[in-house]
């Protein structure tokens, strides 16, 4: 098993790297179940990348569900991300709906249908983003940290949907709230077609607002988190600078923050954990 959970954190380490690192400022003993959290996690994100077509990517996340209900259990058992969650699951009491409902939400990502409303933005963020956070604070911390981790997911997930702006526009892909676009007469042809025009600056200063609002109300929130769970929101840290330099730079080429300044920021906020989301 161990090896299992070595191969998730190897997993996290290439397609997750904040949460890597981050993960680093964890009990030695509660790493290999984030770890197997968050390699599951990239695992269903990045179903559109390794699929390409919605059939083959329904059948694997469809290939989830069932190792979560236990009907795969031999399959699973040959699978190192999923014998490690599994085994995490076991040892956190964490129920296999939550997961589930991850799960059920990526759905979105194997289609071409838009994001209609705000509302559906920050259903699928709350489904996704935040309960991936609120499930690591509960390994870590053994409580409930709901509260903190919603406005927190939701703010995390916008970021990394504005840093994704290219890549979706590119396959015609819509995360961008279509009444958000319409409000700034913002044509769907036009930012496929990766044109920037004053109404899609607009919009998209709307959903950095957005994200400003829901990071200021986890900051709120997280006066009230058990220490133990703060490793879980690290990588909140990232989330004010990432927009600083989103509000700077072009819609279709985002500025990123470097690797040393986000590992950086990481170690800042894990020595003050008053910087997280301020």
């Amino acid at each position: 098993m161990q090896d299992a959970f070595a191969y998730c954190a190897e997993v996290v380490r290439a397609t997750d790297r904040d949460r890597y690192l981050a993960t680093l400022f964890a009990p030695v003993e509660s790493r290999g179940a984030l770890y197997a959290l968050y390699a599951f996690n990239s695992e269903v994100a990045r179903v559109r990348e390794m699929a390409r077509q919605p059939l083959p990517g329904e059948i694997r996340l469809q290939w989830w569900s069932d190792v979560l209900r236990g009907e795969r259990s031999g399959e699973a058992s040959a699978n190192p991300v999923a014998s490690a969650l599994l085994a995490a699951m076991g040892q956190y009491s964490i129920a296999s709906a939550k997961l589930i409902n991850l799960i059920d939400a990526r759905r979105f990502d194997l289609y071409d249908e838009p994001m209609a409303t705000v509302a559906d933005l920050e259903t699928y963020a709350r489904r996704t983003s935040s309960a991936l956070l609120a499930l690591a604070g509960q390994i870590l911390s053994g409580s409930e940290v709901q509260a903190a981790a919603e406005p927190a997911g939701i703010a995390y997930a916008i970021v990394r949907m504005l840093r994704a702006l290219p890549v979706h526009a590119a396959r015609h892909q819509l995360y961008v709230p279509t009444e958000v676009l319409k409000r700034h007469q913002v044509q769907t042809e036009d930012l496929f077609a990766g044109r920037t025009a004053t109404g899609l600056n607009a919009a998209l200063a709307d959903l950095r607002n957005l994200a400003r609002n829901h990071l200021a109300t986890a900051a709120e929130r997280m006066s009230e988190l058990p220490r133990a769970a703060l490793p879980a929101f690290l990588p909140l840290g990232l989330v004010r600078p990432s927009l600083d330099r989103l509000e700077r730079s072009d819609a279709f080429a985002p500025a990123e923050i470097p690797p040393w300044q986000r590992q950086w920021l990481i170690w800042r906020a894990a020595r003050n954990p008053a910087r997280i989301a301020t």
